[in-house]
């Protein structure tokens, strides 16, 4: 490849990068400035996240103010040996000089980048952008053992949303009403459509295109999988089983296929940021390993775009959507936290469980409330059931649209209505 032509793919995307910036709303990622705070030399700065999550964006982000070079390697013009990457990389000097900040977006479709990133490290700011969590971290524990800090970044938060929507969230605004009406709308919309940046301008075709793309792309190609219509079958079946429990026997049942090939794709899928797992808490270990888990998909509108539904269940939506916003808590802000499921052996069960060290910090239940009447009294019961055995008494029930507080059994419960937990940070 010649030099002239790796240019104009470098500066082509580059440039393309620069009109997003000038004609479309580009929303501040709330997670910007702890990661910007944390780019240095020496060590590659991996953001990692599920495909078109706004991942490039976020690197750009991170670059304001910096001297910096920007390569996408998901031109087609850029499909080289890993040896021909020092002639981009000197194509890219002769376009802008010598950079501080080089971002290398998507680098792990070239074989054997690693080497080529190990060894400008002591020298240059790196960031690197990927889709896929195991290819990356497979290269990167070979030659860049401790020399790799991981950043995911997840689709919009509810916060981000409003943002985009040019909604004003601050406390101020909850007294308004006519504000909260807005909100609550849409509330409604994010719970069922989700935080893809795209979604906005292109609809629900978005949503099933790119989970194709994940899923083929992904996946099936990059992990060879042979027998890829059992796979999307697969697939399918665990959007349209989020927030339910599953084993992995069950399913071998279900599919026809062995226990070892279900782990595998669970473990590909997760690796694609599709899926994430919860364990059911338990003080022994084999106990835990051993007990069903729950899964998650990372966005509520992949859920109401491709599972295989013949109604509306806002409960398990609901009770998804604060799963995904726990797991983005936890990455942006709450590194040691862990988040488990509850069940005992009576079946009583609390959908969240917040560990921190030692201590369980929260407990917490969600429920598609209106009213005090419409929650359960088995929830409650769960929850007060919980507390006493796993000792704390910060018990949360997450409602649709029902506040307040109430002493059971000498324990404060506190009832929030989902879309004010989604905008407070702090748990």
């Amino acid at each position: 490849m010649g030099i002239e032509e790796i240019k104009s793919a470098i500066i082509e995307r580059e440039e393309e990068m620069k009109r997003k910036f000038k004609e479309e709303n580009i929303v501040k990622r709330e997670n910007l400035n702890f990661v910007k705070d944390r780019i240095v030399r020496d060590v590659a700065n991996i953001i990692l996240g599920i495909r078109r999550c706004g991942k490039s964006i976020f690197a750009f982000q991170l670059s304001e103010d910096e001297n910096f070079g920007y390569i996408n390697f998901e031109d087609e013009r850029l499909e080289i040996d890993a040896k021909e990457l020092n002639k981009v990389l000197e194509a890219l000097y002769s376009i802008k000089g010598n950079v501080d900040l080089l971002i290398f977006d998507e680098i792990q479709n070239i074989p054997g980048w690693e080497r080529f990133v190990a060894r400008i490290l002591s020298t240059k700011k790196v960031i690197i952008t990927g889709s896929n969590a195991r290819l990356l971290s497979k290269e990167l524990s070979t030659f860049l053992t401790g020399r790799h800090i991981n950043y995911e970044l997840f689709p919009f938060s509810f916060r981000e949303y409003l943002t985009f929507n040019n909604i004003d969230f601050s406390k101020r605004e909850f007294y308004i009403t006519e504000r909260i009406v807005k909100i609550k709308k849409l509330a409604s919309d994010y719970l069922k459509k989700g935080g893809f940046p795209l979604v906005e301008k292109l609809g629900r075709i978005f949503i099933v295109e790119n989970y194709k793309d994940i899923v083929e792309r992904d996946v099936i190609q990059r992990f060879n999988i042979k027998n890829n219509r059992t796979f999307k079958e697969f697939s399918r079946f665990l959007v349209s089983n989020s927030s339910n429990e599953i084993t992995y026997n069950s399913l071998r049942n279900f599919l026809k296929v062995s226990v070892r090939t279900i782990s595998k794709w669970v473990d590909h899928l997760e690796s694609a940021f599709l899926f994430f797992i919860l364990e059911r808490f338990s003080p022994k270990i084999k106990e835990q390993i051993l007990a069903p888990k729950k899964i998650y998909c990372a966005d509520n509108g992949i859920i109401t775009s491709v599972s295989f539904r013949t109604s509306e269940n806002f409960g398990k939506l609901m009770e998804n959507l604060v799963a995904i916003e726990l797991q983005r808590r936890k990455s942006y802000w709450f590194g040691k936290q862990e988040i488990f499921y509850f069940k005992d052996y009576q079946q009583n069960e609390v959908d969240f469980v917040l560990k921190e060290g030692l201590k369980i910090k929260q407990l917490i239940q969600v429920t598609y409330a209106s009213s005090k009447d419409e929650i359960e009294k088995r929830e409650l019961k769960a929850l007060l059931k919980a507390s006493k055995l796993l000792r704390c008494k910060n018990l949360l029930i997450i409602t649709w649209d029902y506040e307040g507080e109430i002493k059971v059994e000498n324990k404060k419960i506190v009832f929030k209505p989902l879309w004010k937990w989604l905008l407070n940070i702090s748990l």
